[in-house]
């Protein structure tokens, strides 16, 4: 019997100012197993794509969506938290 895993989905909101914290917040997100988008206005991208972030745009606030729990990426996005 397969043991199932509750899995609430998480809401934050971050703002990534240089492309260096785009490199560290998708390096990040590319070590969960789990799904990650980021959004802005209407626009939605995997989390774990570079360049989908980046055609967000930089100093924007992004509203990150995420199914899973990972303690490294948490801390990332502690580290970007607008709120």
């Amino acid at each position: 019997m397969v043991e199932e895993r509750k899995v609430s989905m998480n809401e934050k909101r971050i703002k990534l100012a240089a492309t260096e914290d785009v490199q560290e917040f998708v390096k990040a997100a590319g070590k969960c197993d789990f799904e990650i988008d980021a959004m802005y206005q209407r626009a939605v991208v995997d989390a774990k794509s570079l360049l989908g972030v980046l055609s967000l745009g930089l100093s924007k606030e992004l509203t990150i969506k995420y199914w899973g729990e990972n303690p490294a990426f948490e801390n990332v996005v502690k580290k970007y938290a607008t709120m």
